[in-house]
């Protein structure tokens, strides 16, 4: 049998937890994306729009596309921001704090099961070299340019 690379058992293992989400979030009519949108919203004083991509890793455009989505469906409202005239507040609704505390309540129920099966110090380890990993990525010391 090969061995599996780093990036294999990363990618995989991502997959299965992004499929695991979206059945779940599928069971209230929603994805895995909107949950992680609501979960990055103030859910008190809201969230200007541009501080969301970067503080998600996500792309403008799937951004756009998910804060529409979620305008749609009541998830949110839009609001010019009072501190800064130019960008817009993501606000959520009252559904949109509903739908906010289940999203919670999925991602604490896969942290804890897995909590249960793996001991600490493993997944301390675990972390650790997560860590690692997004060092050596951020800092370049893969691919120099």
């Amino acid at each position: 049998m090969k061995e599996k690379t780093i990036d294999y058992v990363l990618r995989a293992t991502w997959i299965s937890i992004a499929k695991m989400y979206n059945e779940e979030a599928s069971k209230e009519g929603s994805t895995m994306a909107t949950g992680f949108v609501l979960l990055n919203i103030d859910p008190e004083e809201g969230t200007p729009s541009t501080s969301l991509g970067p503080q998600m890793g996500m792309e403008a455009t799937s951004l756009s596309r998910t804060l529409k989505t979620m305008e749609e469906k009541g998830l949110i409202s839009r609001r010019k921001n009072p501190v800064d005239g130019r960008s817009v507040l993501i606000s959520l609704t009252d559904f949109g704090k509903d739908m906010r505390e289940y999203s919670k309540k999925v991602v604490l129920t896969f942290d804890e099961a897995v909590k249960k099966e793996i001991p600490k110090e493993d997944l301390q380890k675990f972390t650790e070299v997560a860590e690692k990993i997004m060092e050596l990525i951020s800092s370049k010391k893969i691919y120099k340019e």
